[in-house]
Formats: C-alpha cells, sequence, structure tokens
C-alpha cells in the first residue's frame, strides 16, 4: 500500500475512534487524546485538533505532527502541549507494540486511577489486565519534557496504565487493537466500582485471573485473522456509518 494510502486508512479509523470515545461518553470536554504514528520513515503521529468537540474529530482535521510538537502539514487547529508530552514519550520509542496510543479522562478511570488499590481482578474483563497493568504516579497536567522518560520506563512491557490520580492510557499495534484494550479497560473499571457499590469486591484468586488473562490472549488472537480488535472495530464503525459517517471526510 502506497504511503499516502496508508495515512489516509489510519487517519479514518482514528477518527472513527475519537467518535466512538464520544459516543460511549468518554469525552472529558475537548481533553484527553488518542494518537497514531505515522507510516512512514519520519517520526511523525496524527493527534485530535485542539478546541474541537470528539465528534467534530473527521480524518482531514487531525493534525499531524512531530516529536517536538511542531505541526508538519498546514493546519487551522493548535495542539495540547500536556497531549504532546505524554503521547510522544510513547510514540519517539518507535515500538511496533506502540504504535498507537489512547489517553482518556474518564468518569471511571479517574476514580480508579484516585484509589490505592487501583483495578483489581474482580472480572473477566479485568483478569486481561492481571500484572500486565503498569502504573505511574501524578506529576501534575505533563507540561514538563523530563516526565517522558519516566513514564515510557514505567510503562516497560506492558500495554495498558493506570495514571494514578489523572487517568487510563493504552497502546496497540492499531487503532483496531488500541481501541479494544481502552475498551476492556474501561469496562473493568466501570464493573469494579459498580459491585464496590453494591457490596464486597469478590477478588478472583491469583492463579485463576493469571490463567484467565492469558485465555482473553489467546482467545483474541485465534479470532482475529487480520489483527486482535479488527472484528471488534469494524463491528463499531458499521455503527458509526450508519449514525454519522462525516468522520470519514
Amino acid at each position: 500500500m502506497a504511503p499516502d494510502q496508508a495515512e489516509r486508512m489510519l487517519r479514518v479509523q482514528l477518527a472513527a475512534a475519537y467518535r466512538l470515545v464520544d459516543h460511549f461518553g468518554w469525552t472529558e470536554l475537548i481533553y484527553g487524546h488518542l494518537t497514531a504514528r505515522v507510516p512512514g520513515p519520519e517520526p511523525h503521529f496524527l493527534i485530535n485538533p485542539y478546541g474541537l468537540n470528539y465528534d467534530e474529530v473527521t480524518a482531514s482535521n487531525l493534525v499531524k505532527i512531530d516529536l517536538d510538537g511542531n505541526v508538519v502539514d498546514d493546519s487551522n487547529y493548535p495542539v495540547n502541549y500536556a497531549g504532546f508530552v505524554i503521547h510522544s514519550a510513547i510514540h519517539m520509542a518507535n515500538s511496533a507494540e506502540h504504535k498507537v496510543v489512547m489517553h482518556t479522562h474518564t468518569r471511571a478511570g479517574m476514580a480508579i486511577a484516585a484509589t490505592e488499590e487501583g483495578l483489581k481482578p474482580v472480572s473477566m474483563g479485568s483478569t486481561g489486565f492481571f500484572e500486565r497493568l503498569a502504573t505511574h504516579d501524578y506529576e501534575g497536567p505533563s507540561l514538563e519534557l523530563d516526565e517522558r522518560e519516566r513514564l515510557l520506563a514505567h510503562l516497560g512491557d506492558n500495554k495498558a496504565m493506570i495514571l494514578w490520580n489523572h487517568g487510563l492510557l493504552v497502546t496497540g499495534r492499531s487503532v483496531p487493537e488500541a481501541f479494544l484494550r481502552l475498551y476492556r479497560l474501561e469496562r473493568a473499571c466501570q464493573v469494579q466500582l459498580d459491585a464496590a457499590a453494591a457490596g464486597t469486591l469478590r477478588v478472583i484468586p491469583d492463579d485463576i485471573a493469571r490463567k484467565s488473562g492469558q485465555g482473553i490472549d489467546a482467545f483474541s488472537a485465534k479470532e482475529s485473522q487480520n489483527g486482535v480488535g479488527d472484528l471488534e472495530f469494524a463491528a463499531l464503525v458499521r455503527k458509526l456509518d450508519r449514525i454519522d459517517p462525516s468522520y470519514r471526510h
């Protein structure tokens, strides 16, 4: 696939992800970011135009920036500097496992991030993150460049992270993979909060949680012929196209 075609496909997928975050009610005004490394040798990535609602993001108005936060292509919109710092920390590593980064400020995610216990294995979905969920201490609104090294070091080989007192962050090899991981992490947080409000948490034993998490990974790999998350994301895109296909523009 030609580079321009690959970028166009990526733009459509990332714009769809923004619309889906809005659809599920995971937005915090105009804040939070979903970013994707642009195919090709240059260290460029796509980020949302600062100031737009998520339901206003389209494939064409996504902003392409470099690792220093400079806008690469012409754009009528600025970029949120704090978002650039967090996401560039991971993109600059140029890992094949972290081509897409999604960071949200959801009510459930921020609530779990504000507890000493963090996410516990209390549901099937949460076991997918057992012993594979990184954490990073809150250092303020992510304006200092030196935080990038610490954030990347804390992420390690994991693909999901709780930013203490802040929110959630996931990565993936593709937009569908990262979105599925974000959905599962967000749902796990929601379930834990609901369960804790209803009664005493019934925590799954470590050996069973570990086995369950491995089983979820194996199932995802087997069921996804083209890539993890492809089937789920394609179904959600069909829903979007029925509701409002303007994200494709």
